[in-house]
């Protein structure tokens, strides 16, 4: 039975918090600083839980985040999803432990690799790996951030849409 009062769970509501914050941002330098706290609080969040592997692939994500404020560059994203998937191999016992590790790489990818819209709709379906992972370890605050992050990001992939629409009417009119 999960305690829903329990220190872990209570981290697992900080990180649904930050992750509310992180996904309704435009701006993808905040978006990445957001995600950085986000990640070091739900790595800590996985540890309580007895969750290793999906503490592990949060550690990695801080530390791809970190980096990713500062370079973007595609060999670092190859040396991140080819780190994550050698950590996946040594580390995970039973198939479902994947569903991190898969959203780790999907959000290596997108976090180096695009901006915008696209950065958001890859993230959707890391969060998606991440909301199964969650589920099957008994998150609470990690089904409530990832149910709420895929809504979020649907909302400012509209909102940036929106914006890109009203900037490209009004160089029309230039």
């Amino acid at each position: 039975m999960v305690d829903i009062f329990s220190f872990a769970q209570l981290l697992g509501l900080l990180s649904f918090i930050l992750g509310i914050a992180a996904f309704y941002q435009k701006n993808d330098k905040r978006l990445k600083i957001l995600m950085l706290a986000l990640n070091i609080n739900h790595m800590f969040h996985y540890l309580l839980l007895g969750s290793t592997v999906s503490a592990l692939s949060s550690w990695l994500s801080a530390m791809r985040t970190t980096t990713a404020i500062f370079i973007r560059n595609g060999y670092i994203a190859f040396a991140f999803v080819c780190t994550s998937l050698l950590f996946g191999i040594l580390t995970t016992d039973y198939m479902w432990q994947l569903f991190p590790i898969i959203g780790t790489v999907i959000g290596s990818y997108a976090i180096f690799m695009l901006d915008g819209i696209k950065m958001c709709c890859w993230f959707f379906i890391g969060a998606t790996c991440w909301l199964i992972n969650n589920i099957l370890i008994g998150s609470i605050g990690g089904v409530l951030l990832e149910i709420t992050a895929m809504s979020v990001n649907i909302i400012t992939i509209i909102r940036l849409h929106k914006d890109d629409r009203i900037l490209n009417k009004n160089l029309e009119l230039k």
